[in-house]
């Protein structure tokens, strides 16, 4: 069961555009913005696509990542 606060950040990134910033992304996630760029560049993180040199997530692709993630530690 999501808990209170992952719901509330869920609710929170989708008010606005489904392209989140990489700060945006790992506030989502409940991750670090540092964790997300270790990711990034290690090519173990969520897609992630680079319109005129900035990085932007999409948040079904944060989704899936995420669900991916759970799925590899048991938690389906």
């Amino acid at each position: 069961m999501e808990s209170d606060d992952s719901i509330e950040r869920a609710k929170e990134a989708r008010r606005g555009s489904p392209f989140l910033s990489p700060k945006q992304a790992a506030h989502y996630l409940g991750v670090s913005l540092r964790t997300l760029q270790v990711h990034r560049t290690n090519g173990t993180g969520p897609r992630f696509f680079r319109p005129c040199r900035r990085v932007r997530y999409h948040i079904d692709d944060l989704d899936a990542w995420s669900l991916e993630q759970a799925g590899a530690y048991g938690r389906d």
